[in-house]
């Protein structure tokens, strides 16, 4: 195993700039997961921490040496691709081990390195079967073994779930997961499903536009988003944008353009007369007799909870409840806001401002 270091990594193809210098430290045995939209960046990051694409500028890192320059075969790493990439006609047991006969490595050690791997990914009883006879996710599982065998410093995931159908996904999330807490391998995984970066990461890089906007623990990055974009790009539903500004007599009031009055966290700056924009996240809203009335445009109940679609403050915005809620569209419900969960953006730049605590 091994850490992971991008110091001021740039790749441009010709003039057209696509990571334009990213700086990311991955500790030993993390488990890093690299999240944005299509076009990001992401994926051309991983393939070039693989050695599959050149880098234009910086260093890429793993452990003490600089591999800028060292060809995949030699940087000790295993790749897991989008699209499985096995052998049709080998068997899942000859798919497992090509790797490490290419190597020259004798059949006896190949045999006590697939036979475990086998076993720790439920696949000691398909050794025999080929792709085609395997369903989606135990090619998944195959792909997998076939880099666990290698024993290399890190593993690479480029999008490994994104053929899977929502509920295989879902396992598979946890099958890996519980596969990294066994081996404790330094692992990076590239994704646009934040779902997925949320419920597996140590640590997540949300990459935009070929830069690093925020990284930190997931929770870290619910909790205290940097700027609007990662504010609005982790969590589902996405956090809802109230375009305003504080009151100038009452910096615990916030104002949205169309009146409506909203409660503001204390900030540690000042903002008067700024235009801000107020995030709210969808589960941060309660029905309260007393609170800000809301109109419902549709409901969607879905078992212990209640999703809705809903009019506040001039705008449409997402909600959750955690209890059912019987609500026709047009009615008017009334809810209060947990402030605590709520944040205030400049407008401007897209700055998160500091709350006072």
């Amino acid at each position: 195993m091994a850490s992971v270091d991008f110091v001021s990594v740039k790749k441009s193809y010709g003039t057209h700039p696509v990571i334009k210098g990213v700086d990311i430290e991955i500790a030993d045995g993390e488990f890093v997961i690299l999240v944005g939209p299509s076009g990001c960046g992401k994926s051309t990051l991983l393939r070039m921490l693989a050695g599959l694409e050149n880098i234009s500028a910086g260093e890429i890192r793993i452990g003490k040496a600089v591999v800028n320059n060292l060809p995949p075969k030699e940087r000790d790493i295993a790749m897991v691709f989008q699209n499985y990439a096995l052998y049709p006609h080998m068997t899942v047991a000859d798919n497992m081990a090509f790797s490490l006969k290419l190597k020259g490595t004798s059949k006896g050690e190949i045999e006590a390195k697939v036979k475990p791997a086998a076993e720790i990914l439920g696949l000691a009883n398909l050794l025999d079967r080929y792709p085609r006879q395997l369903s989606g996710g135990q090619r998944q599982r195959v792909a997998m073994g076939r880099a666990i065998v290698r024993d290399p410093q890190v593993f690479l995931f480029d999008e490994p779930l994104s053929n899977l159908d929502a509920k295989l996904r879902v396992a598979m999330r946890a099958e890996i997961k519980e596969l990294h807490q066994r081996l404790k391998t330094t692992t990076v995984y590239v994704t646009h499903d934040q779902i997925e970066a949320m419920t597996m990461a140590d640590k997540i890089v949300v990459m935009h536009d070929g830069i690093v906007e925020q990284i930190g623990a997931p929770l870290e990055l619910y909790d205290q988003p940097a700027n609007l974009f990662v504010a609005g790009f982790i969590g589902s539903p996405a956090m809802n944008m109230i375009r305003g500004k504080l009151d100038p007599a009452d910096a615990s009031r916030f104002i949205a353009e169309d009146g409506t009055v909203l409660p503001a966290r204390a900030l540690r700056e000042t903002a008067p007369g700024k235009a801000l924009i107020y995030g709210l996240r969808p589960e941060s809203l309660s029905i309260n007799p007393n609170g800000i009335p809301m109109s419902v445009i549709v409901t969607e109940p879905t078992g212990a909870e209640t999703q809705m679609m809903a009019r506040l403050a001039g705008i449409e915005i997402s909600c959750i409840f955690h209890q059912r809620v019987a609500a026709q569209p047009g009615e008017v419900l009334k809810v209060g806001i947990d402030t605590s969960a709520t944040h205030l953006f400049d407008a401007e730049s897209g700055r998160r401002l500091q709350p006072a605590a």
